[in-house]
Parts: C-alpha cells; structure tokens; sequence
C-alpha cells in the first residue's frame, strides 16, 4: 500500500493534479528536489580547453546555461561579437537571451522544443558555421546526437553542473514511492544514502535519460512516464495507485 510518496523536484506552482490524487487515495506527496543546477567555475570551463570565440554559432536549450555562458564570458574577458548567431530549443528560451543582449541587434532564431526543429532553422544557410551546444553534465543532450547525424561542425561544452543537495535529515525510509527525473537524482539519492536498499519501494522515472541509471543502480521502475497513457508523472501515480491501491 502506498501512503507517502517523494518527488525529486520542485512543488509545480499549478499542484491541482497531485492534490486531486491526494484526495482521491489518500497519500501525501513531498517535493524536494535532489540537487540543485550551478554554474561551472572558470576553471573547470577552462579544463575543456573550449575557446568560445573559435565559434560563430552557440545552442541554447535551457536558462541556466545562457546565465553560465554570459557569466564565464564576463569572466574570462571573452567579448562577444555582434555577427555571433544563437539557435535556441524554444521561443522561451530565445527570449531569455534578452536579459544578457540587445534582442533586436542579433542573429537569434529558435525552434518548437525538438532537436530536429534546431536542424531545421540552422538549413544550407547556416550549414558552414562552427556550433558550440552548451550543455549540462546531468542531461542526455539529444541535440548532440542531431547535429552529428547532419554531419555539422560543432562541439559541446558543460556550462552547468548537477550538485546533490544534503538529503540525511529526510526520513528516506517513510516513504513508500519515488519520483526521478534525471540521473543526477539517483546519484543524489546513493551519495546521501550509501546503504539505500529497495526492497519493497516503487519508483517511478519520467524520461528515457534517468532508465539507464536506474537500471545500473539495481533500481526496478514499477511505472515509467511519459508515455501514451501516462503523458505526466501525476498519471503515471495515478495509474499505478488505481491498480495497486484498492
């Protein structure tokens, strides 16, 4: 019987789904999220031995690696040319260049969230240019896999790092179901529970990129998402909590 379950992220601001299960079975969620996002120092940028300006082109498919790449910039004293192009995942996220640069002034195009859409914007137009995909040491980068399938010129670099969060005050043995999202959150949950076992708890993963790491950490998925019929991890609980906790 499931009575506590522990989400490895952020309570949603529009929580309706979750209480709506809450209600309906009588189990209580938790949100804490697993780690947190921060920026690689200088140092460990340097390491990659990346020169930024060796680069006509940068991908962006998240905020906080457009904070990173204008925070190193500032740092590194590397001065960003006005003919530099940026190619964004989603309109969202191109938006957000705006807190760094004149929006107006550059070259900023952005697709519908799929790596393929990415592809399409960069077309026989912009096939000559040099790409620097900024990524996170914590995702799978599908758009890598893209560019080099279009036998592009690009390279990837981390800008971002996954730091677990200090999880030894939890009572990780309450809880009869877990929710991960990314394999930064399975290497959270072993470094601050070295002896987790188990045994019969349930775990849930949403995406493709954290199977793998479950999977190598001995961890049974009772319930993957998203799927066809559990497109959200709010379904995906509810479906399992239908068959299982009658």
């Amino acid at each position: 019987m499931i009575k506590k379950i522990l989400v490895s992220q952020q309570q949603p601001k529009v929580a309706t789904p979750y209480e709506v299960i809450s209600e309906k079975f009588g189990v209580k969620f938790d949100f804490i999220p697993f780690f947190l996002i921060e920026p690689v120092s200088s140092r460990e940028f340097r390491a990659q031995r990346i020169n930024i300006l060796d680069y006509s082109a940068i991908v962006f498919s998240a905020r906080s690696t457009i904070d990173a790449f204008f925070h190193l910039c500032e740092e590194l004293r590397v001065k960003i040319p006005e003919t530099m192009k940026y190619f964004c995942t989603t309109e969202a996220v191109a938006m957000y260049l705006q807190k760094h640069i004149v929006y107006r002034k550059r070259k900023i195009f952005f697709g519908d969230g799929t790596p393929s859409s990415i592809i399409s914007l960069i077309g026989p137009k912009h096939k000559g240019d040099r790409f620097l995909i900024t990524t996170s040491d914590s995702i799978n980068n599908d758009i890598t896999k893209v560019f080099e399938a279009s036998g592009l010129d690009f390279t990837s670099a981390i800008f971002v790092k996954s730091v677990s969060q200090d999880l030894k005050t939890v009572d990780i043995d309450s809880y009869d179901m877990f929710v991960l999202y990314n394999k930064a959150d399975v290497k959270s949950l072993f470094e601050n529970f070295p002896d987790f076992k188990q045994g019969d708890k349930k775990f849930v993963s949403y995406g493709k990129s954290v199977m793998k790491p479950m999977e190598e950490a001995s961890l049974e998925i009772a319930i993957s998402a998203p799927s066809v019929e559990a497109p959200s991890v709010a379904k995906a609980v509810e479906i399992y909590l239908e068959k299982n906790n009658r």
